[in-house]
C-alpha cells in the first residue's frame, strides 16, 4: 500500500468507528457488534481493508500494546472493598459459576471441534467473560427488575478483569509447556511467568501509586505518566520473561485500584476514552483479518457449540450460583439467558492465537473466528430476544418511572426520601463524598461520581429510571446533565431554576432546550429551596378524596405552597412545572413544599 492508500484506510477506519459507536448509541446495542460486522464487511467480504498489508510487521506489536491498555483499564475497576457488597449470587457467578462455564465450554470445544485440551482450556477462559460494554446497553433495552439488573451489571464488571487474568495464566502455561522439555520444566517456566508478571505488575502499580499519592508529578501529567508506565511495565516484563507482560499490566491496574490514598478516577476516565478509541479501531482491524473460509470449514459444530453455551453452560452456571437465593424461577430463567460475550474475548483471542501459531501450536488460528462467532452469536440472539423473554416471564420493569437525581445535597436528599415514600425508585449522584456519605446514611441509593462521565456510561444503573431531576447548586452541571441524558429520558428532564440566568445576556445563557423543564408550580432555584427548608418549610403529602378535592387544596394553600409532584391512581408520578395543567382527581397524592405558618394539611 502506498502512503495515500494508508491515509485513506486510516480515515475510513475512523469514520467507520464513529458510525458504529453512534449507531450503537442510537439503538442502545453493544458497539462491538457493529464494529465487528463493519470489519468483516471491509475485510474478507469486500476486500477494501488488509491490516497485514497496511501495517506489516508493526501490526501485532500494536495489537499487543492495545490489548495491554484495554486489560489495564479493565483491572482498574476491580475494587476488592466492593467484594463484600455485591451479594452472594454475584460471588458465585464469578467463582463457582465461572468455573462451571469454563468446564462445559472446554469439554464441548474438545469433543465437538477436536481442539487439544490446552487450546480448549484457553478458549473456555476467553468465552466465559461478559463485560460491562455489552451488558449495560442490553440492560437499558431489556429493563429487567432491579435485582436482576444489578446482578448482571456487577457480574460484567467483576468478571472482566478476572476472566482476562485467568486467560493470561492459561496462555502462559501453554507457552511454558510448548517451550519446555518436560512437565517439570514447563511448570518451572510457568512459575517464572507468574512470578515475573506479578513482580513487575505489583512494583509498577506501587511506584506509580506513590508518585500520584505524593504529587511528585503535576496532575495534568498523571495520564501521560500512567500511559508510559503501563507500556514500560508491559515491555520490561516481556523482556525478562516472555509473555508475562499481560499478566503484569492486569495486576498493575488491580494494585492501583486498591491502593490507599490513590485516586484513580481521573486516570480511569482517560483510559476509558483511550479504550473506546483503541477498541473501535482494533476490532475493525481484527475483524478484517478474519478467515471466513476457516470459520465455514468448522461446519455445523460451531452452531452446536453456540447452543451448548446458551442452553447448557449458562443455565448450569446460574443454577449453581443461585442455590439458596431468594430469586424465583422466572428471575433465574432470565439470568440464564443473558450473557453476551464482548471486548476481552475478541481482543485477547487475536493476540493469543497469533502468538500460539508462531510457537507452532496447531489449530491456534481457529481461536479467532471461533471466538468472534460466539461473540456475534450471543450478542445478536440475546439482543433480539431478551426483552420479549423478560416480558413473557413478567420480570421486566414497567415503564421507567424512577428518578435520577443530580446532586446529593440536603434539599436533594429531602426530595429523594419524599419520592421514595411515594413508591418511586431514586438514585442520587454527586462528586462530593460528604454528600454521598450523608445520603447513604439516610438509606438513599447513590452513585459517587459525575453522571456525565465516561465511567457513568458503563456503571450508572438506569434500570427503572425515567426522569432526571437536576438539583445541584451548580447551574452548569444541571445543564450538562440534562444534555447528557436527553436521549435516555426524552422530555422528562427537570431542573431547578438558575437565579443567575435572568441576569445573563443571551450569549451567556444556556438555551431553554438544554436546561430542561423548571421544577415546581412556582419556579424554585436551589438557593430559594434551601432557604425555604432552612426557615422551617416542609414537604407534605396530601391524599385527595371525594370530600377534599383539588379545588379545596388550592383554596387552603393559595400561593404559599409550591406543588412539586403528583401521583395518580395508576401509581405514575407526574413532575409539576409552571406550565403544567394538571387537574388531580380523587385518589391522587400531592407532594408540595409548604411554607411555615400554613395550616398542616391532610397527610398521607
Amino acid at each position: 500500500m502506498n502512503e495515500q492508500q494508508i491515509l485513506l484506510a486510516f480515515g475510513g477506519i475512523g469514520v467507520a468507528a464513529l458510525g458504529c459507536q453512534w449507531l450503537a448509541w442510537r439503538l442502545k446495542l453493544p458497539a462491538i457488534l457493529f464494529l465487528l460486522l463493519s470489519g468483516i464487511l471491509a475485510g474478507p467480504v469486500l476486500g477494501w481493508l488488509d491490516p497485514q498489508e497496511m501495517f506489516g510487521p508493526l501490526l501485532m506489536p500494536l495489537v499487543s500494546l492495545a490489548v495491554a491498555l484495554i486489560l489495564f483499564e479493565g483491572s482498574l475497576t476491580l475494587h476488592l472493598s466492593e467484594w463484600k457488597e455485591i451479594g452472594s449470587v454475584v460471588h458465585r457467578l464469578v467463582t463457582i459459576g465461572a468455573l462451571t462455564t469454563w468446564a462445559v465450554i472446554t469439554l464441548a470445544t474438545h469433543w465437538l471441534l477436536g481442539f487439544d485440551w490446552m487450546l480448549a482450556l484457553l478458549f473456555g477462559t476467553l468465552t466465559l467473560v461478559t463485560g460491562p460494554t455489552v451488558i449495560v446497553p442490553m440492560l437499558r433495552v431489556v429493563r429487567p427488575k432491579t435485582s436482576i439488573a444489578n446482578i448482571l451489571r456487577w457480574e460484567g464488571i467483576v468478571i472482566d478483569p478476572i476472566g482476562a487474568l485467568l486467560a493470561v495464566v492459561v496462555y502462559s502455561f501453554i507457552i511454558a509447556s510448548a517451550s519446555g522439555d518436560g512437565l517439570s520444566h514447563s511448570l518451572l517456566t510457568f512459575g517464572g511467568v507468574i512470578l515475573c508478571g506479578s513482580l513487575f505488575g505489583i512494583v509498577g502499580g506501587w511506584v506509580l501509586g506513590l508518585v500520584m499519592r505524593h504529587q511528585w508529578l503535576p496532575e495534568y501529567l498523571h495520564n501521560l505518566a500512567t500511559l508510559a508506565a503501563v507500556l514500560g511495565v508491559f515491555i520490561a516484563s516481556n523482556e525478562v520473561m516472555h509473555e508475562s507482560g499481560l499478566l503484569a499490566v492486569t495486576l498493575m491496574g488491580m494494585w492501583m485500584a486498591n491502593m490507599k490514598g490513590v485516586d484513580v478516577r481521573h486516570i480511569l476516565h482517560f483510559k476509558e476514552n483511550l479504550s473506546v478509541l483503541l477498541i473501535s479501531g482494533l476490532f475493525i482491524l481484527l475483524a478484517a483479518r478474519l478467515d471466513l473460509n476457516a470459520l465455514i470449514a468448522l461446519g455445523p459444530f460451531v452452531l452446536i457449540l453456540l447452543l451448548i453455551i446458551q442452553f447448557i453452560a449458562r443455565p448450569l452456571n446460574v443454577a449453581v450460583s443461585t442455590v439458596g437465593s431468594k430469586l424465583n424461577w422466572r428471575e433465574r430463567a432470565l439470568l440464564a439467558w443473558i450473557a453476551p460475550r464482548g471486548i476481552v474475548a475478541a481482543a485477547v483471542s487475536a493476540i493469543f492465537a497469533i502468538r500460539l501459531d508462531e510457537a507452532g501450536h496447531e489449530g491456534a488460528l481457529l481461536l479467532v473466528p471461533l471466538t468472534f462467532a460466539v461473540i456475534i452469536g450471543t450478542v445478536v440472539l440475546q439482543s433480539a430476544t431478551a426483552r420479549p423473554l423478560a416480558r413473557l416471564l413478567k420480570v421486566a420493569e414497567p415503564a421507567p418511572s424512577g428518578f435520577l437525581i443530580v446532586g446529593a445535597n440536603g434539599p436533594a436528599r429531602i426530595l429523594g426520601k419524599a419520592l421514595q415514600q411515594l413508591g418511586s425508585r431514586v438514585l442520587l449522584t454527586d462528586s462530593s463524598w460528604e454528600n454521598i456519605r450523608a445520603s447513604r446514611m439516610e438509606g438513599l441509593p447513590t452513585y459517587f461520581g459525575n453522571p456525565a462521565s465516561q465511567h457513568a456510561e458503563s456503571h450508572l444503573d438506569l434500570v427503572g429510571l425515567g426522569h432526571l431531576l437536576a438539583l445541584s447548586p451548580s447551574g452548569e452541571l444541571n445543564t450538562l446533565a440534562t444534555m447528557r441524558f436527553r436521549h435516555d429520558f426524552g422530555h422528562r428532564l427537570f431542573a431547578l431554576a438558575n437565579s443567575q440566568e435572568s441576569r445573563r445576556t443571551d450569549k451567556h445563557r444556556a438555551s431553554g432546550e438544554h436546561r430542561g423543564h423548571l421544577l415546581g408550580s412556582q419556579p424554585l432555584s436551589y438557593t430559594k429551596l434551601a432557604s425555604l427548608l432552612g426557615q422551617g418549610a416542609e414537604l407534605y403529602t396530601t391524599h385527595l378524596t371525594d370530600g377534599f378535592g383539588w379545588s379545596d387544596y388550592q383554596a387552603l394553600h393559595e400561593e404559599r405552597a409550591t406543588l412539586l409532584f403528583a401521583r395518580d391512581n395508576s401509581g405514575w408520578v407526574h413532575v409539576v412545572t409552571p406550565e403544567s395543567d394538571l387537574k388531580p382527581l380523587a385518589g391522587w397524592t400531592l407532594l408540595a413544599v409548604i411554607q411555615p405558618g400554613q395550616t398542616q394539611d391532610r397527610t398521607a
